[in-house]
């Protein structure tokens, strides 16, 4: 203890053998801890992650302590972080393992159906939302601050079992920060926890005019009258105007056997009567 009440300062590497020591204890215990790794230089490497850590820097509320949250989720030092439908729970390793608890509103409704109704139109895949594959306009969107996905200061609330009695202590700046680290890997947690359906931003897409779809290039696109030629056969539905070069095409020659006259049978030749000779014969 220092001569002021609070826990000295604790190296880096003190609390890295603590935090090997505490997830072996949960191991034996049955409990799989689920950490965020230690990293160094940018927190967050992916779109989605590196996002969500400019919106928390964006806030004046958090600035003052941030740099040691940063110092503390690069460490390793952040052992635990689970992330469900609205809240966050993870475990610290300080001097001692302080627990920390998220609480994130919920994205209101009005806010979620606007955000669909001018991003769905232009979100085609499921894995390219997530991968932040979209174009600049509709991830600006997205991330935009006071209407897009992101949980402004007022819709975070928080509480962390250390002394410190600041309003974001250390331990509840690492564990916002290993957020963005966490959707680094899995994106799809940001709706889970804004308890939203991501799938809601791709049901536009069938409301689109069919002149607007993506058609095939005329040049990879095959005629029923071209289908009828080579397989040699008349198609159902064949258009009634056929290609110029079908309508040009003379029919086949027909040969027609020539006619046989009809021959009336031949009459038998005409029996001869012979008279019988009067008189004598001499």
């Amino acid at each position: 203890m220092s001569d002021w009440g609070w826990k000295r300062y604790v190296p880096v590497t003190v609390r890295r053998k603590k935090a090997g020591k505490a997830a072996a204890r949960a191991a034996r215990s049955g409990t799989a801890l689920s950490p965020v790794p230690p990293s160094r230089g940018a927190i967050a490497k992916t779109f989605w992650g590196k996002a969500w850590c400019r919106n928390l820097e964006r806030y004046g509320d958090f600035a003052n302590r941030l740099p040691r949250g940063r110092t503390y989720v690069r460490s390793g030092s952040v052992i635990d972080l689970v992330i469900t439908p609205g809240r966050v729970s993870a475990q610290v390793m300080g001097s001692l393992v302080y627990r920390v608890q998220l609480r994130v509103a919920k994205l209101p409704a009005s806010r979620w159906k606007g955000i669909a109704l001018d991003c769905g139109g232009s979100i085609d895949s499921m894995v390219a939302l997530l991968q932040g594959q979209l174009s600049g306009p509709v991830m600006q969107r997205l991330c935009r601050a006071g209407d897009g996905l992101f949980p402004a200061p007022g819709e975070i609330g928080f509480s962390c079992s250390c002394p410190d009695r600041a309003s974001v202590c250390k331990h509840v700046a690492a564990v916002l920060y290993g957020i963005g680290a966490r959707l680094d890997q899995q994106p799809e947690l940001l709706f889970e926890l804004r308890q939203v359906d991501g799938g809601d931003l791709l049901a536009q897409v069938g409301t689109r005019s069919p002149a607007s779809r993506k058609q095939p290039p005329k040049s990879r696109l095959l005629d029923v009258a071209s289908l009828g030629e080579v397989f040699g056969i008349e198609l159902a539905g064949m258009p009634a105007e056929a290609p110029a070069r079908a309508a040009a095409a003379p029919p086949p020659a027909v040969t027609r056997k020539p006619r046989r006259k009809h021959r009336e049978p031949a009459r038998p030749a005409a029996e001869t009567v012979r008279k019988p000779r009067s008189g004598k014969r001499r």
